[in-house]
């Protein structure tokens, strides 16, 4: 296994893959591999000539790496981007388990199916999420984002090719949640590494009865979060979505179930929490 993407100060899926192979006795390693841009070609047919098992991508390859694939799976199809790679007999195939490990996340809190859920933001991990809780049934997908076109471009895959109902509202200001709204996503990068960050948000419109998520796992905490259940929302932090990302990963290239708490575990040892 090997992450493919820019240079990090250490991984955390590795640390947690890593622990999840030891505990079961796979005798697989996981490495974090810095690719440039314009090797990332080259890293794929290397992968493919020395029988790696598969790999993750992270930004900036997670699209680009298409090309190089054979085939990709439904969901990935319709993000138009891949984590996960695959090797099935002689093909390559391009997952993405970003979305899948949100929903099983938020399934231990309510399910998507027949929600009105709001996403804050429209990138990477926004339209996985919005492509899967689409897929997991949600009822209706309201996207805000600040730049338009990039938020009804992924209004208009949901509505055209997931077949959910969507509608993209402009992020201007603090956001107002409707009402009718059960489930809030925080799907930016808005607080990864600053507990004291502010996601532009009108607090006073939460309501108790709505569940509130952010994909920010670093502080686990967020200050939305802490907002949020001073309202009495119902609150789902980033880790879960991390851990079952790996999880789903795992299963994909090994056919085993990893141990989900050995490797919470191990994310928050690596994290220091």
């Amino acid at each position: 296994m090997a992450v493919f993407g820019q240079p990090v100060a250490g991984n955390p899926t590795q640390y947690m893959m890593e622990k999840a192979f030891a505990h079961l006795g796979i005798d697989w390693r996981y490495l974090t591999l810095e690719v440039a841009p314009e090797t990332l070609g080259d890293a794929i047919r290397g992968m493919r000539a020395m029988g790696f098992r598969g790999c993750n991508l992270t930004i900036p390859h997670k699209v680009v790496v298409i090309q190089y694939l054979d085939r990709t799976s439904e969901a990935a199809t319709l993000m138009g981007a891949v984590n996960t790679v695959n090797r099935v007999g002689k093909e390559l195939v391009g997952e993405n388990t970003d979305g899948k490990g949100f929903v099983q996340s938020l399934r231990e809190v309510t399910d998507p199916a027949g929600k009105n859920i709001l996403i804050l933001g429209a990138g990477g991990a926004a339209r996985a999420i919005a492509v899967e809780v689409g897929l997991a049934g949600a009822a209706q997908l309201t996207i805000v984002n600040r730049s338009a076109a990039r938020g009804q471009e992924l209004v208009d895959l949901l509505n055209d090719k997931a077949k959910v109902s969507s509608r993209f509202v402009p992020w201007e200001g603090n956001v107002e949640v409707p009402p009718e709204t059960e489930v809030v996503i925080n799907a930016t990068s808005i607080g990864l590494g600053d507990a004291d960050a502010r996601v532009p948000l009108a607090v006073q419109t939460l309501e108790p009865d709505m569940v509130v998520a952010d994909v920010v796992f670093n502080p686990p905490e967020t200050r939305l979060l802490r907002d949020a259940k001073q309202r009495g929302c119902k609150t789902l932090d980033g880790l879960g979505m991390l851990v079952n990302q790996a999880v789903i990963a795992f299963k994909i290239w090994t056919g085993r179930d990893a141990n989900a708490e050995i490797m919470r575990d191990a994310l928050e040892e690596f994290l220091g929490f």
